[in-house]
């Protein structure tokens, strides 16, 4: 074979197996968010059993949400120093085990103990995906990569509601979690087999890289690019994880919904955040390649998607169909959002600090959830309705935005010196 043929043949090779591992992040993701699912969806039936009050319910999201955020950083150190390949099969063996165990919960501790698990192993699930994007995907197409890992937040959010309305049905809410759990192994073995990690990287790179690997946590923590990235993704998930975990309830609660109504109408929002996810990603990406500025195609369609967010107040006013598809416009918004502003560390930093950068994002976001989840409980059992929360939730990404507007700065791959110049003006 002529050299030119042969160079052609591994380069197409090495194109097929980053998409090729861009799916199998994607599969992942979507197995996470199946997972967190379990519970909301199933809720009804759980309290058959274990009875459970709007406070409790919020205690229990709260209990799998710091430990998420604080494992998001753990996990994503853990990815930097173990690399992508071992440290995403031990962070997934961990969450499928901790799923599983919900099905043996006989009171509300055990449920709050089986949630925290859960929240320690699937805080390393993005990093591990930044870290990915970071190795295989050239920043002309990241976004998209991103967007299309994001999306998987919506296969699995889509699946939840049918899929676990039909083992509630036949078997019940014990069965949902044994199934998720086993789902999750499954894919540890695809992941062990299908994995490898690239070692093609210039050595200006690598050179950054190895700067970037000298940076203690405390380092990057006081960078303020990292910082207002933390803040926009505070006041973002604070209002995602409030939809993502209390819509089933919602529906149950003020619409007066059952499990079969729940399962056949509470994926359509998922959906939409499916599409939303490829989207965002295929617009900046489209933006970049056609002569915009790095900078410019990640936050126009960051600034898009954040004017958008507040529909979400009018939900508790209009009926329940009209509802459904405000809260579609804001999923589709929230996951462009989502999946943009988790490609940024692989846009700005050098690989070796992006696990750890995205775990610090991904912990802003995930403590937003956690205390917007318990003043949401809070509020709903001092008498206070939906419309508060949702006029509320409404403007935290707007103001996510303009702080990445005033104060991140330039969007542009950082190069040694540039490194150099952060860690002094620390």
């Amino acid at each position: 074979m002529p050299l030119r043929e042969a160079g052609q043949t591994a380069q197409s090779g090495a194109i097929q197996a980053r998409w090729y591992f861009v799916v199998l992040v994607t599969a992942a993701i979507a197995i996470s968010y199946f997972d967190r699912q379990t519970l909301p969806v199933a809720i009804s039936s759980i309290e058959r059993s274990i009875p459970l009050s709007d406070q409790q319910f919020s205690w229990l999201q709260f209990a799998f949400l710091i430990p998420y955020a604080v494992m998001y950083v753990g996990g994503g150190r853990l990815l930097d120093v173990l690399g992508t390949r071992r440290g995403f099969l031990l962070i997934m063996l961990w969450w499928s085990g901790a799923c599983a165990l919900h099905g043996l919960a006989m009171n509300f501790g055990f449920l709050m103990a089986a949630r925290c698990l859960l929240g320690m192993g699937e805080g390393g699930g993005f990093p591990a995906a930044t870290r990915v994007v970071a190795e295989w995907i050239p920043i002309a197409r990241r976004s998209t990569a991103m967007g299309i890992i994001n999306a998987g937040t919506a296969v699995g959010s889509v699946l939840a509601p049918p899929l676990i309305g039909i083992l509630l049905l036949t078997s019940g809410w014990r069965t949902v979690f044994f199934v998720s759990g086993a789902i999750g192994l499954a894919w540890v073995v695809w992941w062990y087999f299908g994995y490898r990690g690239s070692s093609q990287a210039s050595q200006a790179t690598l050179d950054a890289r190895a700067v970037a690997q000298e940076l203690s946590l405390f380092d990057l923590v006081s960078m303020r690019p990292v910082q207002v990235l933390v803040f926009a993704k505070f006041m973002s998930d604070s209002a995602w994880y409030f939809y993502l975990l209390w819509l089933p309830k919602y529906l149950y609660d003020a619409r007066g919904f059952d499990i079969k109504q729940v399962s056949y109408f509470a994926w359509i929002p998922y959906a939409a955040s499916g599409i939303g996810s490829f989207l965002g990603g295929w617009l900046s990406s489209a933006l970049l390649s056609r002569g915009r500025s790095l900078d410019f195609s990640r936050k126009f369609v960051l600034g898009l998607s954040a004017l958008f967010m507040p529909v979400v107040i009018l939900v508790p006013h209009v009926p329940v169909a009209w509802a459904l598809g405000l809260f579609s416009v804001a999923f589709f918004c929230q996951q462009s959002w989502s999946g943009l502003i988790m490609t940024l560390p692989a846009d700005i930093f050098p690989l070796s600090a992006v696990g750890t950068i995205a775990g610090l994002i991904g912990f802003g976001g995930a403590i937003g959830g956690a205390i917007f989840g318990v003043i949401a409980g809070f509020l709903l059992s001092r008498g206070f309705g939906y419309s508060t929360l949702f006029l509320i939730v409404g403007t935290f990404h707007l103001i996510g935005f303009f702080a990445i507007l005033l104060f991140v700065g330039k969007v542009l791959p950082l190069k040694t010196r540039d490194l150099h110049t952060q860690v002094s003006q620390i």
